[in-house]
């Protein structure tokens, strides 16, 4: 099986400057990696080039035909347009409509759907801004499988959320990479989390990329080295 994204010798950055580059990864289905490093290091400038928000400025992207789907850290909804969490939900099938076609049952079912499988169908008609912030994540995680994506990027989606809401979304996230086999990203400084969660990590700090088991590079020791700056040291 073909990779859902391949990376050679990448750069991305900015007004010509590079921020991150030398980044060479693929991306299999399945995969479940978590984006780490010290701020101001390239993870947001990494993210966007793999959203195809910033094209490589060196290397070669290969995205394929990989639909994408994209959560971010948190939905700020204008409350003088209350929106329920099934219209929000419903806002990922707004890309596959063309012209001024309105959403159909087959949306509308499918919407629902997702909401049933993110477990938040019985709050359907609810306000979203009414919800707690597990909740939301869960409807936008929601949102984002009406795009039907083979990739899943997420920008901190258990930020400011208590501990149950973030267990609750991690298994969420690996619930659907085991039955639908999405590959999922997912950025966040909760290292705990991420060393429980993601089989692999890509540590982001002084515009390099480094790609390694999750158990070993975010063991004490490597990254007490990484954030000096060294690579970890490797095994016997």
């Amino acid at each position: 099986m073909a990779p859902l994204l391949t990376l050679r010798a990448a750069a991305f950055g900015y007004a010509g400057r590079a921020v991150v580059r030398g980044v060479n990864l693929s991306l299999e289905p399945g995969d479940f990696l978590g984006i780490i490093g010290p701020n101001g290091g390239g993870k947001t400038t990494l993210f966007r080039g793999l959203l195809g928000l910033l094209p490589a400025m060196e290397g070669t992207l290969e995205r394929g035909t990989a639909a994408f789907g994209y959560v971010p850290q948190r939905e700020q909804l204008d409350p003088i347009y209350p929106l329920s969490v099934e219209e929000v939900a419903q806002m990922g099938a707004f890309g596959r409509l063309r012209g001024l076609r309105t959403l159909g049952r087959v949306e509308r079912e499918a919407a629902r759907e997702e909401l049933r499988r993110v477990g938040m169908l019985d709050r359907a008609r609810d306000q979203f801004a009414n919800l707690s912030g597990g909740q939301r994540q869960r409807v936008l995680v929601a949102r984002a499988l009406l795009t039907h994506p083979q990739v899943l990027l997420l920008d901190e989606p258990t930020s400011g959320v208590d501990r149950l809401a973030q267990e609750q979304v991690i298994e969420l996230l690996d619930e659907l990479r085991r039955e639908r086999g999405i590959a999922i990203l997912l950025v966040s400084h909760q290292l705990q989390l991420v060393r429980r969660a993601v089989r692999e990590v890509l540590w982001v700090a002084d515009g390099r990329v480094l790609r390694g088991p999750a158990a070993e590079l975010l063991e004490p020791q490597s990254l007490d080295r990484l954030y000096a700056g060294k690579p970890p040291e490797s095994g016997p």
